[in-house]
């Protein structure tokens, strides 16, 4: 489709050209994947999408007089800064992961001190394990994502100061 240069991925080649279109047109048509098959190789393009909090509330079934305490109690979201010099943000499409593995510890918590390239967490994409490092010494302030999210690639994920 495109003159874009293949990339070989084990024993299959992928036309980046044509993976890039289908991104396009996922963003384009508001369509969640896109699939394409020719012969023996198929290329699947997904994107997560994600819901706001605010209709969830508007659809509980608590009684009106109590709304405002409830929300007066509930932690406060904070939106990642998208220009914040500490951002860290996700090199790629996959899902992240905050430990090495189930039950061990986190890389990174709220709090903790980190050196500059010190491991925050690990992004998962086509089975390889990408350690996401810190570009800066600092202190962990705001961990915005879960373990097991799937995430896009330039999503905002952990801020250093």
């Amino acid at each position: 489709m495109t003159d874009a240069p293949e990339v070989t991925n084990g024993s299959m080649q992928i036309d980046a050209g044509l993976v890039r279109q289908l991104a396009e047109m996922l963003d384009a048509t508001r369509l969640t994947e896109i699939e394409v098959q020719d012969g023996d190789r198929r290329i699947r393009v997904a994107r997560t999408v994600s819901m706001t909090a605010a209709p969830a509330v508007a659809m509980a079934a608590a009684p009106v007089a109590a709304a405002p305490a409830a929300a007066a109690t509930a932690a406060p979201v904070l939106a990642a800064p998208t220009d914040h010099p500490g951002l860290v943000k996700s090199p790629m499409v996959g899902t992240v992961y905050l430990a090495a593995e189930p039950g061990a510890a986190p890389f990174a918590t709220p709090g903790k001190q980190v050196a500059a390239g010190d491991t925050l967490l690990i992004v998962e994409a086509m089975k390889v394990m990408n350690p996401i490092i810190a570009t800066k010494a600092g202190k962990v302030t705001q961990i915005l994502v879960e373990n097991g999210q799937p995430v896009e690639f330039d999503q905002p994920l952990v801020i250093v100061e």
